[in-house]
């Protein structure tokens, strides 16, 4: 098994499907976790060195911190609709609570300021349509700079290819500070929808690339519902979505850097391919989802 993969199951603790802390990733800054809710059962998680999103997946939940209180509607799947967030800082104990049971994403980033916790409505997550044809996808940009700016180290978005796209394409890397890119270690957490494209499935897979110039790291993996890889340098894309199941990733970002920021390079051997978006029309399945639910 490759050690940037990590398949469904093999980071799980207990009932949680995802515990990932940087020094489990072999680097300093970027972790996740995945809770999964009982219904009606209150969970304090200690956030310590991190900065999280508290993400749902599924369901809903109550976020209590600071003296703070924020209601998430969430969603049934991610599948189906933009989700509200919330932002929680480092230093402090979160009560998560969910009346009827959820599953939450925690996109975490090890950083140094201590800010105040805050909510982020799904109104104001912008959903951009990202390339054109068969590389048409959809990116929910909600904690990224320049939209998100209430973080100190963490940058996070999703992404939906409908089912037949590709994404994360041109292959791109984030692994040094140059002239167009900064140094970030990233997280790809896949969740792929089965046949009525809408419900997370075992059914289902998609493909993954990362690799080096030099071809120290070359990896073609399958990727299925639940999956996590790991990119700490090098090129990666594209991420494929099978005929017949759409694929989501959330994207998960942070690195020693002064500032936020998910800058970065093509591999220059396929940057051309974006020129020739300019003549094609972008796929119509997206967006996929809005603030409202889904689209089309």
């Amino acid at each position: 098994m490759s050690a940037l993969h990590r398949p469904h199951g093999t980071l799980a603790d207990g009932a949680d499907p995802v515990r990932l802390y940087p020094e489990d990733a072999g680097w300093a800054y970027t972790g996740l976790r995945v809770l999964t809710l009982e219904p009606g059962e209150p969970r304090t998680v200690t956030t310590g060195e991190f900065e999280a999103f508290v993400l749902p997946l599924s369901g809903g939940c109550e976020v209590t911190v600071d003296e703070e209180r924020f209601v998430l509607r969430g969603r049934s799947s991610v599948f189906t609709r933009v989700t509200d967030f919330a932002y929680v800082p480092r230093d402090a104990e979160v009560e998560l609570s969910a009346v009827e049971g959820a599953e939450i994403a925690l996109p975490m980033a090890r950083c140094e300021r201590r800010l105040v916790p805050r909510y982020g409505p799904a109104e104001l997550v912008p959903v951009e349509v990202r390339g054109a044809g068969n590389a048409t996808r959809q990116v929910t940009n909600f904690g990224v700079p320049g939209v998100w700016e209430h973080a100190d180290k963490l940058n996070a978005c999703e992404l939906i290819t409908p089912d037949g796209n590709w994404s994360s394409y041109p292959p791109h890397k984030h692994d040094e500070a140059g002239e167009c890119e900064v140094v970030n270690e990233e997280i790809y957490y896949f969740r792929i929808a089965g046949r009525d494209g809408t419900t997370p499935s075992t059914a289902g897979f998609g493909l993954h690339r990362t690799y080096t110039a030099d071809g120290e790291l070359d990896e073609d993996v399958a990727v299925r519902d639940g999956d996590v890889f790991l990119i700490p340098r090098g090129y990666h894309g594209p991420c494929v979505a099978a005929p017949g199941y759409p694929m989501y990733y959330l994207n998960v970002l942070a690195g020693p850097g002064p500032e936020r920021s998910m800058a970065f390079c093509d591999d220059p051997a396929h940057g051309w391919v974006r020129d020739t978006w300019r003549d094609l029309p972008a796929d119509p399945r997206c967006p996929v989802t809005g603030a409202e639910g889904r689209r089309g």
